[in-house]
């Protein structure tokens, strides 16, 4: 059974590709600062042991103080830029002069994938956005997920993504989830106070009445 964190980061990397294929233009400036980081704290830990090796620790202690500091500032400032900066984002860019930037996060207890999302557009006040729905929207029983279910989602809750894709917006407001038969969308339908499914618009107190005047003819 796939675990939440899974389920995460498979849909972390399609919502990027999903955006991507709208014309939307990625920014990888977040990207490319955290593996700069990262990468520096390895060369100076690499060149550290290998000085150390060749030349022998006395000839090298002082340039291994040096290097030890700047290897602990370097990791400090990446830790800093994972949880400070980037803030669990995921996507980055523009498209039409509009910025957006989502983030993405999850409770390990609880199968819902949160977004929040940002966007403006040049010389507006920028809005942001929290959005929710269960993974069941678009993985089916097996753990694979269906990429049509998920964008549908984006396009309906983000107008951003909605005025880049309008065929994905959906037309109705009824919940959907994913039939695990068929792989196919299927309403949630709701069930009264008596756990008959009532009829279209009536209320459980509608449906509860309508079954009593039966009672009573009857």
């Amino acid at each position: 059974m796939l675990i939440v964190a899974e389920l995460k980061n498979t849909t972390d990397d399609a919502l990027p590709n999903y955006l991507t294929s709208l014309k939307f233009k990625q920014s990888h400036f977040l990207t490319d600062v955290r593996l700069g980081l990262g990468y520096s704290a390895v060369v100076i830990a690499g060149i550290t042991f290998w000085a150390d090796h060749k030349l022998g620790w006395d000839a090298t202690k002082y340039w291994t103080l040096l290097a030890v500091i700047a290897y602990f500032i370097l990791n400090g400032a990446l830790t800093y830029w994972i949880w400070g900066v980037e803030k669990g984002k995921i996507f980055t860019g523009e498209i039409n002069d509009m910025l957006i930037s989502i983030a993405s996060s999850v409770n390990k207890h609880k199968p819902i994938y949160n977004l929040r999302v940002r966007y403006e557009k040049q010389g507006k006040k920028p809005q942001q956005l929290n959005i929710s729905a269960p993974f069941t929207r678009w993985f089916d029983s097996d753990g694979c997920f269906v990429a049509t279910p998920f964008q549908q989602w984006l396009a309906s809750e983000i107008p951003v993504i909605g005025e880049a894709d309008p065929k994905k917006v959906a037309s109705g407001t009824a919940s959907m989830e994913l039939n695990s038969d068929s792989g196919k969308l299927k309403e949630d339908t709701s069930n009264d106070i008596h756990g008959v499914p009532r009829a279209n618009g009536a209320s459980p107190s509608t449906a509860a009445r309508s079954r009593k005047t039966k009672k009573s003819h009857s």
